[in-house]
């Protein structure tokens, strides 16, 4: 049995959130609920032994983010409930964790419960939390760290040593500034939406490219992009003009 604790300042939240569980997710035994940030830390420390939070990011007394921070030495896992909040999921995302978006659709609760079930036996996601927190310490600034999931296990990276993507298949291939290759099973279209903003540009449908590490653009063969690690990275014939503008003003 799972047991898990729910923090939303909305009581309406919090009863959808149960309701749910107990008709669609039977294995997931609530054990405590909390209306803030300062009654869900107190209910946090009350219990010795739990799962999982179900945690509301923005609530009047204090951000789900800084709950995070005075209750990191607590071993659990969180799945985020939040109205869309474009910065908050970002965040979120970079850093590999989970996120239901209000009103919960039940299909998408189920699919939460049974990713927690499959990590049960993985390591703790702690860097993953340490990731997130880093990164939304000043929302002024770019996320400069993301958590990449591979076969292997979870690997915090800098952004900016990240040269290059290529897409094969389902399939990242991440290609960094140390000379190491990074395989995760997400689409490109997906590293697209996160790193976009990031200086990073997508001139062929398998590549995306960090701007900072371009070494030469090459007119000759319809056009492409050599890399400071010498990879040759073609340019789509409808993006060509766009991109020769991009780097004529780097």
């Amino acid at each position: 049995m799972i047991k898990a604790i729910v923090i939303d300042d909305e009581k309406t939240s919090r009863d959808a959130i149960t309701g749910l569980l107990k008709r669609y997710c039977k294995n997931v035994e609530i054990i405590g609920q909390a209306d803030g940030y300062k009654s869900g830390v107190e209910e946090i420390k009350k219990h010795s032994e739990f799962d999982l939070v179900f945690l509301d990011i923005q609530m009047p007394d204090g951000s789900g983010f800084r709950l995070l921070e005075e209750t990191h030495d607590i071993n659990y896992e969180v799945i985020f409930t939040t109205a869309f909040d474009q910065y908050a999921i970002k965040a979120i995302k970079y850093s590999a964790l989970d996120y239901l978006l209000k009103p919960i659709d039940p299909e998408d609760l189920i699919s939460s419960i049974e990713k927690f079930e499959s990590r049960k036996t993985a390591p703790s996601n702690k860097p993953n939390i340490k990731v997130l927190l880093e990164n939304t310490k000043n929302p002024d600034s770019n996320f400069k760290k993301i958590v990449l999931s591979t076969s292997e296990g979870m690997h915090v990276v800098d952004v900016d040593n990240i040269i290059h993507c290529k897409a094969e298949d389902c399939y990242t291939f991440f290609y960094f500034k140390d000379k190491k290759k990074m395989i995760v099973s997400k689409t490109l279209k997906e590293f697209e939406e996160l790193l976009s903003g990031y200086n990073f540009i997508r001139p062929h449908k398998s590549h995306l490219i960090n701007l900072k590490y371009v070494k030469t653009y090459m007119r000759t063969d319809g056009g492409s992009i050599v890399m400071t690690d010498e990879t040759v990275i073609p340019v789509s014939r409808r993006k060509r003009e766009a991109i020769i503008d991009i780097i004529n003003n780097l």
